[in-house]
């Protein structure tokens, strides 16, 4: 796929879709119906495959042919492969900002009189020190004394 396209834009209308994947498009229609294949779709209810869509078609194909998988179990399979990218992508996002909040869990501030706050790097003093500017170690909220 030439580079800088969206492979999940509706681009192929069925025919060149089924001539691309190899099937025909009656077998496209089908899977769009049993929800194993859904392409998008024009204004004018006309389907539209994307590059990903002729992935799918193929792998969809592989199943059936090569792993002797009936429609009902590709479609499932399908919806599970979705759902673990879909966590896949909810685990990256949860690691980003805990990593993130780590790296905020114990900051140094520095403060002056009239309240303004700058954090700092630990180890480092402040640029220029003013008079009355107090150094803090901020270590976050920590759980209830006993």
């Amino acid at each position: 796929m030439p580079q800088g396209l969206d492979q999940h834009k509706g681009v192929f209308v069925i025919s060149v879709a089924a001539e691309l994947s190899g099937m025909h498009p009656q077998t496209l229609r089908t899977y769009d119906r049993l929800g194993i294949v859904s392409p998008q779709r024009t204004r004018g209810r006309g389907r539209r495959y994307s590059a990903w869509n002729i992935t799918q078609l193929r792998e969809v194909q592989r199943l059936s042919q090569e792993e002797g998988i009936n429609l009902a179990g590709i479609k499932r399979i399908m919806e599970l492969e979705s759902q673990v990218k879909e966590l896949q992508g909810q685990l990256e996002r949860a690691a980003e900002a805990i990593m993130r909040l780590q790296g905020q869990k114990s900051r140094v501030f520095t403060g002056s009189a009239d309240g303004e706050v700058t954090p700092i790097r630990r180890g480092e003093r402040p640029p220029e020190r003013r008079r009355g500017g107090a150094l803090v170690l901020y270590r976050g909220q920590r759980g209830p004394r006993v």
